[in-house]
């Protein structure tokens, strides 16, 4: 795996540096600072400079950097920044070049317990932090425990998870929250979408639980020969998928079950994309009409495509004017409507917005005359929403189990959610 890992800050310095093994130097740190980020050209993640390879990963205000000098697998090496990066965001709030200086020797303790040898051991937050505490953080349960209960947790079979986990209530709430992504041509034409989706759980479960999990998925429907053919007609497609490490994937791959025993509390038990039959919560029709060089007329009419008995929240859009716009009138027949100068922008509100209904915008820019005429680059108008309820891709739970030993009855919640990602349309 990993001979050493490395933190810089965006002019180039090592906040934190850790070597795994022999086979590289310190001073190896100042070659990822000249080739790439002094390096403006350089795109790719991935950079192999003599027989080193430099895996690294952009957040916040920080470069974190994993070196190799063997054929490792480069999305593990990935998975393993992103760990770091959640790990200490999950101990300091946020993960940043001020939090890092502050944390510096924390930050050494924890990469010592979830590297070893450069191999990957252990990042699950909630376990790291019954061991690894500070005054600001320190696990509940790790002040209730002692450390042999603590040892064993940690290196057991199921690191994630206790036997002793009790409830009065045992409740599972499941969100499946879908960012929907789309590109819309000036003629209407889709030029890309797709949905990216996270399941989220919450368990509140007694016991060790075994939980079986099942979506309307034509990955997981192809073993079911008896009513294929009934059922795949509103499956959905999923393009790739990405587990939590409490799941069986022996399972997942032997019968396209999702089996696992969950962590107590929160935790992301599934991230998937799809890209294939997306339904689109909203489709805008922008008609941007140029008069001359002094006025521009907008009328923009936007329709919620999901169900009447459905509404969506939080509905914005954002919808561009000539840099050159004096003044700008608007008025719509839903939500409010303001030209925000400092934006070059109109910003059109609407709290509420049911299902099939129709609004629409009509505006008109007075533009001042340059000395040197400029074609407007016409940005697209962009949307932000929330949809409770309704899901782009079409996925859906179709069941959760719970067994357990005792046998007890467990209470299953679900819930849907979708919000805008990168929501854009040309005009």
């Amino acid at each position: 795996m990993i001979s050493a890992l490395f933190i810089y800050n965006q002019k180039g310095e090592v906040l934190i540096s850790r070597l795994y093994r022999q086979d590289l130097k310190r001073s190896i740190a100042d070659i990822f600072r000249v080739q790439v980020i002094s390096n403006t050209e350089v795109r790719s993640p991935i950079i192999t400079l003599g027989s080193t390879s430099f895996f690294h990963v952009r957040h916040e205000n920080l470069y974190i950097v994993a070196l190799t000098k063997w054929n490792a697998n480069a999305a593990l090496i990935f998975e393993i920044c992103y760990r770091v990066i959640n790990v200490g965001r999950s101990y300091f709030g946020k993960f940043d070049e001020e939090a890092v200086k502050s944390n510096f020797v924390l930050i050494y303790e924890l990469l010592d317990e979830v590297l070893d040898f450069g191999y990957p051991q252990n990042s699950d937050t909630d376990t790291l932090k019954m061991y690894i505490t500070t005054e600001g953080v320190k696990s509940e349960r790790a002040i209730k425990e002692d450390s042999s209960k603590i040892t064993i947790q940690a290196t057991g079979a199921i690191s994630w998870r206790r036997s002793d986990v009790k409830y009065r209530k045992n409740e599972a709430f499941i969100d499946v929250i879908e960012s929907v992504n789309l590109l819309l041509s000036t003629q209407g034409n889709v030029l890309r979408s797709d949905v990216a989706g996270q399941i989220m759980m919450r368990a509140y479960l007694s016991g060790t639980p075994e939980c079986k999990f099942g979506l309307n998925d034509k990955v997981l429907l192809e073993k079911d020969a008896v009513n294929r053919n009934r059922r795949t007609s509103n499956a959905v497609e999923i393009d790739d998928c990405q587990f939590h490490q409490c799941v069986k994937l022996g399972k997942f791959d032997s019968d396209r079950t999702i089996s696992f025993i969950p962590p107590d509390g929160e935790f992301e038990l599934m991230r998937y994309r799809t890209s294939e039959n997306i339904n689109l919560p909203f489709r805008v029709h922008p008609v941007v009409t140029e008069i001359g060089k002094s006025k521009v007329e907008y009328r923009i009419v936007v329709k919620a495509n999901f169900s009447s008995k459905l509404y969506a929240n939080n509905v914005v859009l954002n919808i561009p004017t000539p840099l050159n716009a004096a003044s700008v009138n608007c008025s719509v027949n839903a939500g409010k409507a303001k030209y925000v100068p400092a934006e070059n922008a109109m910003v059109w509100k609407i709290p509420r917005f049911q299902g099939q209904s129709e609004y629409m915008l009509t505006a008109e820019a007075t533009l001042t005359t340059m000395t040197h005429k400029k074609a407007w680059s016409r940005p697209p108008i962009s949307m932000d929403f929330q949809v409770l309820m309704f899901t782009s891709s079409g996925l859906l739970v179709r069941f959760l189990k719970v067994f357990e030993k005792s046998n007890y009855q467990s209470v299953k919640w679900v819930r849907y959610m979708t919000k805008a990602g990168n929501y854009q349309v040309r005009f």
